[in-house]
């Protein structure tokens, strides 16, 4: 029997592989070795998906979703009425019985977890802002949202990227443009890739802090 690290010398075994060469050796290579460190397919051709298949994610999937929000701003944030109330100095206005906190709702009461780490930088961004206080109407809804200083994502070795993990199966990576508006979605579903966005969920959020007392340490002149 072959055992994983043990050298391959019987003449059998020797006689079945293929392309060798006199005088060289062959051993047992662990399997999780090659997992982790056998050279990618840097030509993967990456599997795009519409943005309805990816509003159906946040309805399909079982258990969790969970986003690493890393962006500096989002030009759609900018685009809309409640930023342009928040960005005057009023009230953003945040309507709860929209179809969109509808939704995350119902799907909080089946069960489902909807949770968040934001970067923010430091001092932080309009955007950033428009996001602390919109976090406010997501948790209404159901979303647990932390927070980290970007200074602390970086020394932790959080990725730069900005992605959904759902049920810690599938990545949905997030594509924007130089303008800030989204681009498209990639579907992900590599098991090393899904692996290492498990472990950066388990970092973000063990070291990220609930939004509420992240913003009660953000100065209002900041």
């Amino acid at each position: 029997m072959l055992v994983q690290g043990d050298a391959v010398t019987d003449p059998d075994e020797v006689a079945q592989l293929r392309n060798t060469k006199p005088g060289e050796g062959f051993v047992i290579v662990p399997r999780v070795l090659l997992a982790d460190f056998a050279p990618r397919d840097v030509d993967r051709e990456p599997v795009l998906i519409s943005f309805d298949e990816f509003d159906g994610m946040f309805e399909s999937f079982q258990h969790t979703a969970f986003r690493l929000e890393t962006r500096h701003r989002y030009r759609s944030d900018e685009q809309t009425e409640t930023y342009r109330r928040f960005s005057a100095g009023q009230a953003a206005g945040w309507d709860l019985d929209d179809p969109w906190c509808r939704s995350r709702r119902e799907q909080v009461a089946l069960g489902k977890r909807f949770e968040r780490v934001r970067i923010m930088d430091n001092p932080p961004t309009p955007g950033q802002r428009y996001l602390l206080d919109n976090a406010e109407r997501n948790s209404a809804v159901g979303e647990d949202i932390r927070y980290l200083w970007r200074a602390d994502a970086d020394r932790l070795g959080l990725p730069r990227e900005d992605a959904w993990l759902f049920d810690s199966r599938v990545i949905a990576l997030l594509h924007f443009d130089a303008d800030d508006d989204i681009t498209g979605v990639e579907l992900i579903t590599d098991p090393v890739q899904v692996a290492r966005a498990c472990q950066v969920r388990d970092a973000a959020w063990h070291f990220a802090t609930p939004h509420r007392a992240f913003g009660a340490e953000v100065p209002s002149g900041m």
